[in-house]
């Protein structure tokens, strides 16, 4: 299998950021890892041995990236628009030097955006905040509002990046037809703490037209085991 690891300093976030890149070809595959998360950790816990077959025959190529949750939503000592403000550089950094780099490796125009927990708030918000450059979001046990980590205070970009604020409040036509043609999977546990979350966005979607995939798996379901049967069904169809 093609592995590359990359690290370049990085102007949108003022400091060195790696990730590494699994697979030669097919269907380009956004990877966040969980809470400040590493870039190797969907190597480390076997989530890329379980797409090894796809990987191996040009079905997808995974980009797994760093986080920087510890300088954002979870550096609690900082105040809500610092962190937030962190969170716009991170999100400049995908758009303007991880996109590019995932561009010129592979042409193919179908992007996956996908994640894990708080990597599923990543992948969700980066898919409605940009839904002209996604095409589907694989969000397994995720939760997406920002406002646990924040608390009372509010500001643009904490409003932009919190899909239980802005979503609800929708109306652009343009951005609901881009929307609504993304195609959106929430997959969660039937006893996990982040169903209810889960079942009110649902029903957000459906209000305004998004439609989707809600998928309740049995038990807790958040934990690596899950997720591996998870990310090899709604990418490769296999269970």
């Amino acid at each position: 299998m093609n592995r590359e690891y990359h690290r370049w300093y990085s102007p949108s976030l003022g400091r060195d950021m790696e990730l590494l890149i699994f697979g030669h070809a097919g269907t380009r595959v956004l990877v966040f890892p969980t809470s400040k998360g590493k870039f190797y950790e969907w190597e480390d816990r076997q989530m890329i041995s379980v797409l090894g077959e796809d990987l191996e025959r040009g079905h997808i190529q995974m980009y797994c990236v760093d986080s920087v949750d510890a300088e954002s939503w979870y550096a609690f000592h900082k105040h809500p628009a610092d962190r937030a403000w962190r969170h716009i550089q991170y999100e400049n950094y995908l758009l303007y030097e991880v996109l590019p780099l995932v561009s010129r490796k592979n042409p193919t125009p179908y992007l996956i955006v996908t994640g894990a927990s708080f990597g599923a708030y990543h992948a969700m918000n980066f898919a409605l905040r940009h839904p002209e450059i996604t095409n589907r979001v694989i969000a397994m046990s995720g939760m997406f509002n920002i406002e646990r980590w924040i608390g009372n205070y509010r500001d643009d970009n904490i409003y932009y990046n919190s899909p239980c604020l802005y979503l609800p409040n929708e109306d652009n036509e343009k951005r609901l037809n881009l929307l609504q043609r993304l195609d959106i999977i929430l997959a969660v546990g039937r006893d996990d703490p982040n169903i209810g979350n889960n079942s009110w966005f649902s029903d957000v979607l459906w209000s305004k037209g998004i439609w989707h995939a809600m998928r309740i798996w049995d038990g807790w379901a958040h934990d690596w085991p899950w997720w591996h049967k998870m990310i090899r069904l709604y990418i490769s169809g296999h269970d």
